[in-house]
């Protein structure tokens, strides 16, 4: 790759995210050459806050479509490149460095750089939830949003890499009654809930905890002759989880089962198989799938949001619970050791490896071989 000046344009739509703005703005307003910020009918002091960053401020009128408006701000910039954030995303301190390497080192060869996105943080800071998202691209391109709702930035050609710089999403509103008024609204004007549309349809219902309805609807997308890989993966794995709360175990084993049609099998998918297992004392086939798990963490997930503990530290104290039930400690005891690798600080596993020290050390080795 080579030196080049490139610049960046951050393109942003708000309204009335007057509590995470400046925070979201702190974490990359010097990294940027130019902020652009488009308000889409703010009644508190968001575009007061703005205006302390940018005087590219602009105001558009909301019309129930998320991509008509970053559509607006992406026409609005000038520099060689566009990177785009919500207001509730921030960049940590390790990922501003990413980036101003990544600008440093960029060649304007590349059209298009996808990133994380974390999603949500447990009690010890670790990662469970992240996905993947197209957030960098040349402007020249021109490339566009479609989708008024969970809208999508559209490469139907360029060259893409994948960068290591992780946007951290730390939402503070709900905006599930926002989400269902514009959802409706697009369905009942297009006539038919089909494609995409029928996705986000299903996700709505499986947020609400509408599960009867979800899995339907998930049922209905997966028959389609055709659509989005990882849509449809996604679609087996939820559809597993309404299942799971129905109280119909066959068809959330099935479900998950389905999944491998659409690829190679995915961690997270194989983990959920495992604990299908798992909660059944059935110690040997769980094994067997959270070791498949563990094969697969190589395989990347794509863009859908995955549970990232899948591929990191859950395997690992799944597996140490099942070998410690067929008795082999050794084997347990490793998994447990690698578990807290990720998770040092951990108090249960730092028990179960107390307990399985003191095991170990009490029983003849012919009863503790590794797997």
């Amino acid at each position: 790759m080579t030196e080049h000046p490139m610049t960046i344009s951050l393109c942003m739509i708000v309204k009335n995210e007057e509590q995470t703005l400046a925070r979201c703005l702190d974490s990359v307003a010097d990294l940027m050459d130019e902020i652009i910020i488009v308000d889409t009918g703010s009644t508190d002091q968001t575009k007061t806050i703005a205006a302390r960053y940018t005087d590219r401020l602009y105001t558009f009128e909301w019309r129930d479509d998320f991509a008509a408006a970053r559509n607006e701000s992406f026409d609005k910039a000038t520099c060689s490149y566009i990177m785009w954030l919500d207001a509730d995303d921030v960049l940590l301190e390790p990922d501003r460095e990413r980036l101003r390497a990544l600008k440093r080192r960029l060649s304007m060869d590349i059209d298009a750089v996808v990133m994380p996105l974390h999603l949500a943080e447990g009690e010890q800071g670790e990662l469970l939830f992240t996905s993947r998202r197209i957030r960098l691209v040349k402007r020249e391109r021109q490339y566009r949003w479609e989708g008024r709702l969970h809208e999508d930035l559209v490469i139907p050609q360029g060259q893409i890499v994948h960068s290591d710089v992780a946007v951290t999403h730390r939402r503070m509103q709900d905006h599930t009654l926002r989400n269902q008024r514009i959802l409706a609204r697009w369905i009942s004007e297009s006539g038919k809930l089909e494609g995409r549309l029928l996705y986000l349809h299903a996700n709505e219902c499986f947020d609400r905890k509408e599960y009867a309805e979800a899995a339907e609807a998930f049922s209905h997308l997966l028959e389609e002759p055709s659509g989005y890989r990882e849509d449809r993966i996604t679609a087996c794995a939820r559809s597993a989880e309404c299942y799971l709360h129905l109280g119909k175990p066959e068809q959330q084993l099935d479900s998950l089962l389905r999944s491998f049609r659409y690829g190679v099998p995915q961690s997270d998918l194989c983990c959920m198989i495992g604990d299908w297992f798992f909660t059944r004392n059935e110690w040997t086939t769980a094994a067997y799938w959270y070791e498949k798990a563990l094969e697969q963490q190589h395989h990347l997930p794509g863009m859908r949001p995955v549970p990232l503990p899948c591929y990191s530290w859950l395997p690992h104290v799944r597996l140490s619970y099942c070998y410690a039930h067929v008795g082999q400690l050794d084997a347990s005891y490793e998994h447990n050791q690698t578990a807290l690798r990720y998770l040092p600080d951990d108090p249960h596993l730092l028990d179960n490896a107390r307990k399985l020290r003191e095991a170990i050390s009490n029983s003849p080795p012919s009863t503790r071989s590794s797997k």
